[in-house]
């Protein structure tokens, strides 16, 4: 029974790092087409910054943190920054924009 355990806790372990290293490798990569200013990216940026966005919530879970707990957590990091005044609210209204879709009701 012990061995069973230690090895789900060696494979979860690795599985952290594994998905720890794949953010990284993304974000080189995004920073990567990023600087190489052609014009036409949209492609490849919208599949990098979600499989950023993929891998953020895989590894969450991995360190026992919900998918839930992420999103009640994202909605309040936007509606503190609201009140805050950021300033990609004040320029362009992102972060109210961004809470009424994660509100809408995608069913």
């Amino acid at each position: 029974m012990d061995e069973n355990r230690d090895m789900d806790i060696i494979r979860n372990l690795r599985t952290i790092e594994w998905l720890k290293s794949e953010i990284l490798v993304t974000i080189a990569e995004f920073y990567q087409l990023l600087s190489k200013g052609e014009d036409y990216i949209k492609e490849d940026l919208e599949d990098l910054i979600s499989n950023i966005i993929l891998l953020s919530f895989l590894l969450s879970k991995r360190l026992g943190i919900s998918y839930e707990e992420i999103e009640s957590s994202l909605i309040d990091k936007i509606k503190l920054n609201i009140l805050e005044g950021h300033k990609i609210e004040k320029w362009y209204g992102d972060l109210n924009e961004l809470m009424t879709f994660l509100k809408a009701d995608r069913n």
